[in-house]
């Protein structure tokens, strides 16, 4: 194993609750939650440390969005 796989596997689990693929509108939600402090915190500073996380988490949502929300289907 990569030390970079090895650093990630004793992270993960503490990860977890916020870094998630939602299957579920319970878990879309809770993303947005997550997202909403993403923003609260990095704002629109692109050298934050969580901005490549807050636009992961974006990214996320957009996908579950774009599967599952039948309003954004039809744009």
């Amino acid at each position: 194993m990569t030390p970079e796989l090895q650093a990630a596997q004793d992270v993960w689990p503490k990860l977890t609750p916020a870094v998630f693929v939602p299957h579920a509108h319970s878990e879309y939600q809770r993303l947005v939650t997550v997202l909403d402090d993403l923003i609260d915190v990095v704002g629109e500073d692109d050298s934050h440390p969580l901005a490549s996380l807050m636009e992961f988490i974006g990214v996320l949502i957009e996908k579950y969005e774009d599967e599952n929300v039948p309003e954004l289907m039809d744009v």
